[in-house]
């Protein structure tokens, strides 16, 4: 076949999706969020997700008279108007050395997400990186606590305020870091910003920092909240103005170059103070961001503090009613303009929202918090340092409580949904409506009674009369006593419904056993819902052979961007190393026979170390101990690790599992019969370890294939309508692109190629 679909909502194939259209009376409404309090936003997108992180007002007392801010929180969405929640992805009051948690910036290279922070609220700038929005976080500065400040990489440069950070990517990959502030009349008020260039590594900086100078500024004068962002080669710094002239805006000057000098051109927000929502002399926050082909400005108001978003009134965190709405925020987004000479056309405040930019796919697995409104709810987020972040919905269930979702595209038709929840008691149940809380019943879900509120069971239920595209989408929440239930996640399946791929062989073939498995060869992911899809669970995102001070000598690039810690030894070979307790690697593997085998594995630790063998889910060995090499932390003296164990015919999912921290795996060695010889002894490098296509091969042609594999995907491009929506993926194969669009079944139009691997892309009209 010419093409292939990577999202798990096409109905058929290519082509199919463009007859389906979007929903056209999906709109988002503002806030983002409506059952807890919310500020000082940043913004990011990549291809797929538009990000948004907060910090919380939710600490405050009802009366607070100033700030009380501890974590931040992170959200994504991929249609602008539906957005998971994640809760809390960092929290200052279980990371040590950090206070206060303040305004934040955001950023996302390469898949991986970078966060600049104000370390102690005002302390200097701290620097955190994780794989995923929701963690888990990591500090990214090599060798010190923080980026900028008293312990950090640079001081702060003399700046008013050494707060409110924020991080810009620039096309070429440079990343920069710009914070300060302050109303320091001492000064001149152009010098209150600082801006500094990281380094490529992205984990220190290049070269010294900077003031970023603003030519023709008005009497309004620079405060905080620096923010950098770019559009057709011009660079916008944007910023929240003093109090001295009344409320603050967020105004902005342009520049030919990132550090300036910059010239002022306007106001891209006003304070949002609309109908009593906000209030005149308090502060203004912005973050900005490109996606999909529309720009959008993310800010915070006061919608919700006294009930404005028109449902219910949130309490404050000691649930006093009423509370102080300049200490208790929410964070809303709209979409904005550029004129033609690039100035930006002022941003319109709404309670709409953006317009929803695609449809909502409800066959996947989705965290609890994914809506686009939500009523008599509550959310609860256990955070643990270097853990993905955990948040639940807790539903008031005795009264109206509910969440929507909208514009959602069922397709063919759903036969059913499934929710992850925790009941505390008998007859919790979730509705699925249409239309309102109130609507048109497609289905209700009795929830099991787990016993507790932390004991989490999947629930299933038929629905029916969803299909096509249902504007508004309610799961309604019931019973008859609150806080007795949870929610974690939730999704639907249907004749609609793309089943998703499993893992499978790295090279395409089980490894044959009795034979030889190098452990850098585990299976190549799945794409789609459930465990069986993962192939290798990993700490973190970095190979740290690559990574790690000192150890350039070391770094590879096999199997690059699964973040497994591949490593080279002094001779070339290929080991799994810096392993930590929890980390698993699985491997499709065809037993010749039923009978009695030896596994051996050639393993190297400092001592402490050990890890467990399974098949299909089911113990294969027991706990079993690396053997201590004769030097302290010698991971150079590798020693074998044997097991008996019993296999059935067939092909199974083999896994290795690190039971603690700090040790290397080499390869695993399967002989048929009890306590067989090891005809595989350490450094072993005979040709013939492993089957493709019936040919025998040895590790540096599977390292050949895979490069080929790589250099292949240079050749395939994801497609993208004139909305912005992705419609699938082509492969050239040496066909013009409007060949390989007209034979996978594209109709007349015009298509965006954007290429999977690499930073190629360009337009085709398709004619036919």
């Amino acid at each position: 076949m010419g093409c292939y679909m990577m999202s798990r909502n096409i109905k058929a194939c290519l082509g199919l999706c463009a007859a389906f259209g979007l929903a056209s009376t999906a709109m988002a409404d503002n806030p983002i969020s409506t059952y807890h309090y919310l500020a000082d936003p940043g913004a990011a997108a990549d291809s797929n997700y538009f990000y948004i992180i907060t910090d919380s007002d939710d600490p405050a007392a009802a009366d607070a008279g100033g700030y009380n801010i501890k974590a931040l929180y992170g959200f994504r969405s991929k249609d602008m108007q539906n957005w998971t929640d994640f809760g809390i992805i960092y929290d200052a009051r279980k990371v040590n050395g950090i206070n206060d948690i303040w305004a934040s910036g955001i950023a996302v290279k390469d898949g991986m997400f970078y966060i600049v922070f104000p370390d102690g609220g005002g302390g200097g700038v701290g620097y955190i990186k994780a794989p995923a929005i929701n963690g888990p976080w990591e500090n990214a500065v090599s060798g010190k606590s923080k980026l900028v400040g008293g312990a950090g990489v640079i001081g702060c440069d003399g700046v008013s305020w050494c707060f409110d950070p924020s991080i810009f990517i620039d096309d070429d990959g440079k990343a920069y870091v710009t914070w300060g502030g302050g109303e320091s009349n001492s000064r001149p008020n152009t010098d209150n910003f600082d801006i500094v260039q990281l380094n490529d590594a992205m984990n220190g900086v290049s070269g010294s920092a900077s003031h970023v100078k603003v030519n023709n500024l008005p009497t309004r004068k620079m405060l905080e909240a620096s923010y950098i962002h770019k559009y057709k080669g011009n660079y916008y710094f944007s910023y929240s103005t003093g109090w001295q002239q009344g409320a603050p805006s967020i105004d902005y000057a342009m520049s030919t170059n990132v550090k300036g000098p910059y010239t002022w051109k306007g106001t891209i927000l006003d304070d949002p103070n609309m109908n009593g929502k906000s209030i005149n002399g308090n502060n203004n926050h912005h973050g900005i961001a490109g996606f999909k082909g529309h720009w959008y400005a993310v800010y915070h108001d006061r919608r919700i503090a006294k009930g404005y978003n028109g449902l219910e009134k949130i309490p404050a965190d000691d649930g006093r009613p009423n509370p102080n709405e300049g200490y208790h925020r929410s964070v809303s987004v709209d979409e904005f303009f550029y004129n033609a000479d690039g100035t930006i056309q002022k941003m319109k405040f709404t309670d709409e929202g953006p317009k929803q930019i695609e449809n909502f796919d409800p066959y996947d697995w989705y965290p609890a918090l994914t809506s686009s409104k939500q009523k008599g709810i509550r959310s609860r987020s256990n955070f643990v340092q270097g853990k993905v972040a955990e948040h639940y919905l807790l539903p008031l269930s005795t009264r109206e409580s509910w969440i929507r979702v909208s514009g959602v595209d069922f397709g063919t038709a759903a036969t059913g949904f499934t929710v992850e929840a925790a009941s505390a008691a008998d007859g919790n149940k979730i509705e699925i409506r249409t239309g309102s809380a109130l609507g048109t019943l497609a289905g209700s879900c009795t929830l099991k009674n787990t016993g507790s509120k932390n004991t989490f069971v999947e629930n299933s239920c038929e629905v029916s009369g969803l299909k096509g595209i249902v504007d508004q989408l309610f799961l309604v929440f019931m019973g008859r006593q609150d806080s007795t239930m949870a929610i974690k996640a939730w999704g639907f399946e249907g004749s609609g419904t793309t089943p998703p791929t499993p893992q499978s062989p790295f090279g395409g073939t089980a490894w044959a056993i009795p034979g030889k498995i190098e452990a850098e060869n585990f299976d190549e992911p799945g794409v789609g819902r459930g465990g069986d899809v993962d192939s290798y669970n990993e700490n973190d995102a970095d190979n740290h052979s690559c990574t790690d001070a000192g150890k350039e000598a070391e770094c590879s690039d096999y199997r690059n961007g699964t973040g497994v810690d591949i490593y080279k030894k002094a001779d070339g070979k290929l080991v799994v190393g810096y392993i930590n307790e929890g980390e698993w690697l699985e491997y499709t593997v065809n037993v010749a026979k039923d009978g009695d085998y030896t596994m051996y594995a050639a393993v190297a630790s400092a001592g402490g170390s050990s890890f467990q063998m399974s098949i299909d889910g089911e113990s294969l060995t027991e706990a079993l101990e690396v053997p201590k090499a004769s030097a302290e932390e010698s991971f150079d003296e590798y020693g074998k690790v044997k097991a008996n164990v019993k296999l059935t015919a067939g092909t199974h999912i083999l896994r290795f599992t690190a039971l603690a921290d700090w040790f290397d795996v080499d390869y695993f060695n399967f002989e048929e019969g009890k306590d067989a010889a090891d005809t595989k002894p350490i450094g072993d490098k005979t040709v013939g370890d492993k089957t493709v296509d019936g040919e025998t091969i040895d590790d540096k042609t599977a390292i050949e294939m895979r490069q080929a594999l790589l250099q292949n995907t240079l050749d395939a491009y994801r497609v993208f309508d004139l909305s912005g929506k992705e419609a699938g993926i082509v492969r050239l194969n040496g066909r013009t692109a409007v060949q390989a669009l007209g034979e996978a079944g594209f109709v007349k139009g015009v298509y965006m190629l954007k290429q999977v691997r690499g930073n190629k892309k360009f337009m085709v009209s398709v004619s036919r």
